[in-house]
């Protein structure tokens, strides 16, 4: 039954729901509230009262609209709706009041303040604040917080809105930020001087409202208004978070989340945020090809030359690699088997079956989650492959949900769940368990890893998973480990029998950003990719490609939804975008490909699969459940070993090497004199 009421908000009557508090129905109304402590992702505080409104003929002060509801409002004297005003005489006297009181303590660093120009404070301060201050007296000073390498602390700016204490705790799940003290004495602080043991930690800094913490790799190095922003997709998990990045000239100074609540909701995890210093390092800006045992830089004609002669005439395979993007995958499979060869996507050998989306898919979307009132994971440590994703699991036990977990005991998800087992005999127990009629009707989300699909039996153990779903009558989810892999599958750049298969006998390797396999001596190694790592070392022939945030190109998430990337800069040196090199090299090999732009590509791309060219629309995949076999006997292995040093990006980001340093010094044994 709703509860709706009716509500005069500055002489415009508006129905809402009653639950609403006055902010969120001011918000409906079209009226800007400010405010400082209140954020629609976090619990009510109610600490900050810039948000004060007038109840009309209600107690003769101003209310916190942001922790009173409309269905407490009291109606008029003759019934009617109660009216609320935002801008009499009472709020603006208020607000300057309350402003001035922010600005007792608040230190004059504009000038060299980081948040200037994209400051809260300062918006509102010009808009609702007076222009002069009563204070006098000395400001206070409090001590700046070590929270480790990523956020920077001016703890004299903070006002003690508390937004960074209430997403660590409520959404991060960590317990080591909070307020001590009282009056003046008040400051937020850590628990024992701590730094911050979270992967999402970067968020509070978007969730500042004034300057007291800010990003520590991006200090003093640009002002927002120097910066030309561009909005793209992420590609360092699955989850194709949607994020905006910020380039000064041809460099990435920054990158900050999107606001996409089927996808990342305004959250990034700090991999997304701090990866970019990786892509200015160890970057492959010239082709290169070995000569002697040695690799030589070439020019863009002999390079293409070099690999078309190397080709010709042999057994290729094709090998897609993490990060690649659909139209790049496609164009390379099209290359590839014209010349009567192979291609493969899963370099990590997971047993996702080709042509069946909802096996190598799901059937639920992220926002499923929410809803879900029990979550069973399965070979996933999704804090680790999936943070955001993580958190979206956290926020549903909050709601209640209960969670179950197959893989290593004793793992920190941030919430608590069911241990089940760590082996496949518990995964196998689980699908052939009798389900009450009482479970059947709650809603179920079974989420399978990358950490259950690698082994030998992988496919057996995803046969027992989507069994278990379709028993439970609940939705089905494949968390995948790499941003390529869906929109790879769905062009099908598999091949029968997986990477054994596809590698066996194979005389030429091309390999498209691959980086995270060896290749065996013996057959020649084209690498086509934009760092210089693992694969470029392994190479005969080097083909300098941009990354993610250099050319324009889909990604389908790990739920299935495409998303378009954009360009936000340009590949350095003579590197080039991957479509066009491989539009090149199929000129060179006298199989010419049927379109010269990426709109070409896309049209052909979408003439193939149609359901990528609906760009941000989950498809909905049709149920083929796999046929059922026993698996092995082993345990579950985590999918990743390093979370912060997954790709080359990472592996060149001397940020991400910090971070993965400062989580194994925390993991490792403290001895007693420590």
């Amino acid at each position: 039954m709703s509860d709706l009421k009716k509500v005069v908000i500055d002489g415009e009557e508006i129905e809402v729901d009653g639950a609403m508090t006055i902010l969120q129905a001011c918000e409906q109304a079209g009226v800007e509230v400010p405010r400082f402590c209140y954020h629609e992702r976090l619990s009510i505080a109610g600490n900050c009262r810039m948000c004060l409104v007038e109840v009309v003929g209600g107690p003769p002060k101003p209310a916190a609209s942001c922790a009173m509801q409309v269905r407490d409002l009291r109606p008029g004297p003759e019934g009617e709706p109660p009216v609320v005003e935002t801008n009499s005489p009472m709020v603006k006297k208020a607000r300057e009041g309350v402003m001035e009181f922010l600005l007792i303590n608040h230190p004059l660093d504009c000038p060299i303040c980081d948040q200037g120009g994209e400051c809260d404070l300062q918006d509102q301060a010009m808009a609702y604040g007076v222009d002069f201050s009563r204070y006098r007296e000395p400001k206070r000073a409090t001590e700046d917080l070590d929270l480790g390498p990523l956020v920077s602390t001016q703890m004299t700016r903070c006002i003690s809105c508390t937004r960074c204490v209430r997403f660590t705790t409520e959404v991060a799940g960590i317990h080591q930020m909070g307020q001590t003290g009282r009056g003046e004495d008040a400051e937020i602080t850590s628990y024992l001087n701590q730094t911050l043991d979270s992967n999402l930690q970067g968020n509070i800094i978007d969730l500042c409202p004034v300057g007291a913490l800010t990003s520590k790799p991006y200090a003093y190095t640009a002002r927002p208004w120097e910066l030309t922003k561009t909005e793209t997709i992420d590609v360092m998990d699955a989850l194709g978070s949607n994020i905006r990045v910020d380039t000064k000239g041809r460099e990435v100074m920054r990158i900050l989340p999107r606001n996409h609540d089927g996808v990342n909701e305004e959250w990034i995890s700090d991999k997304t945020r701090f990866v970019w210093d990786g892509l200015r390092r160890q970057r492959l800006d010239r082709p290169y090809v070995r000569k002697n045992g040695k690799l030589t830089a070439v020019t863009w004609p002999e390079a293409l030359s070099a690999a078309a002669e190397a080709m010709k005439g042999k057994k290729v395979t094709g090998l897609v690699g993490d990060l690649a993007s659909t139209e790049a995958a496609y164009s390379l499979r099209q290359l590839i088997e014209g010349l009567g060869g192979t291609t493969e996507c899963r370099v990590d050998g997971a047993k996702l079956p080709a042509g069946n989306r909802s096996g190598y898919v799901g059937t639920a979307t992220i926002e499923d989650i929410d809803n879900a009132e029990m979550i069973q994971l399965i070979g996933t440590n999704p804090r680790d492959e999936a943070p955001v994703l993580n958190a979206r699991i956290r926020k549903a036990w909050i709601n209640g949900a209960t969670v179950g977990y197959v893989g290593e005991p004793g793992v920190d998800l941030t919430y608590d769940y069911v241990h089940v087992g760590d082996d496949r005999a518990a995964v196998v127990a689980l699908s052939e368990k009798t389900i009450s009629d009482e479970t059947k009707a709650k809603n179920t989300l079974v989420i399978v890893g990358m950490g259950a699909l690698t082994e030998a039996d992988g496919e057996a153990v995803l046969a027992h998973a989507m069994k278990l779903a379709e028993n439970t009558g609940g939705k089905f989810m494949v968390l995948h480990t790499a941003a390529g892999r869906v929109g790879a599958m769905d062009v099908g750049a598999v091949t029968e029998g997986g990477m054994k298969a596809a590698t066996d006998g194979a005389e030429v390797i091309f390999n498209m950003g691959a980086d995270e396999i060896e290749i065996d001596a013996g057959p020649t190694v084209i690498y086509m990719g934009s760092h210089g790592n693992r694969g470029a070392h392994r190479a005969d022939i080097i083909l300098p490609g941009a990354a993610y945030t250099e050319e324009n190109g889909l990604f389908v998430n790990t739920e299935g939804r495409p998303q378009l990337a954009l360009r936000a800069g340009f590949p350095p040196g003579e590197a080039k975008e991957n479509w066009a090199i491989l539009r090149a090299l199929s000129a060179e090999l006298d199989a010419t490909q049927p379109w010269d732009s990426l709109a070409g590509l896309r049209r052909a791309l979408v003439e193939a699969h149609p359901h990528l060219g609906n760009v941000d629309v989950v498809a909905e995949n049709a149920w083929q459940p796999l046929t059922v076999k026993a698996p092995g006997k082993a345990t579950f292995k985590p999918a990743i070993k390093d979370h912060y040093l997954t790709n080359p990006i990472t592996r060149a980001s001397e940020v991400m090497a910090e971070l993965s340093a400062n989580a194994k010094a925390r993991g490792s044994e403290k001895v007693a004199a420590e």
